[in-house]
């Protein structure tokens, strides 16, 4: 069984910047993609990121493209998201979550395991 556990959250004015981590157990997690999601309040969850095991393709949202960054330590199993310049669009609930095997790694339904979410808090 796999737990995700993000943090990092809070409350930042905008034009800020936040870092987010989301530590993983068990052993799989060197070998699946990782993606960061968000939700904010009465919207669907949506896509913000992702990273494939090895670090080598990155993906992202053409929303946080050029402002946020996706990284992740296999030795710590820990997947990062480094917010800047950041916008109270922003605002959201940030999920980190690990990927099954098949389908495309922008949509939630491709996802197996989910966090509990770490907030994210913009203000203007």
């Amino acid at each position: 069984q796999v737990q995700l556990v993000e943090s990092g959250g809070g409350l930042v004015q905008a034009g800020g910047s936040l870092r987010l981590s989301c530590a993983a157990s068990g052993r799989t997690f060197g070998t699946r993609t990782m993606g960061w999601f968000r939700q904010a309040p009465g919207k669907e969850r949506d896509f913000v990121a992702a990273i494939t095991s090895s670090s080598i393709t990155k993906y992202y949202s053409d929303s946080v493209k050029g402002r946020f960054t996706i990284s992740r330590d296999n030795a710590l199993n820990t997947v990062y998201l480094q917010l800047n310049s950041l916008k109270p669009e922003d605002t959201a609930v940030y999920y980190c979550a690990m990927y099954g095997t098949l389908g495309d790694r922008r949509e939630v339904a491709a996802y197996d395991y989910w966090g509990q979410g770490t907030p994210v808090t913009v203000s203007s």
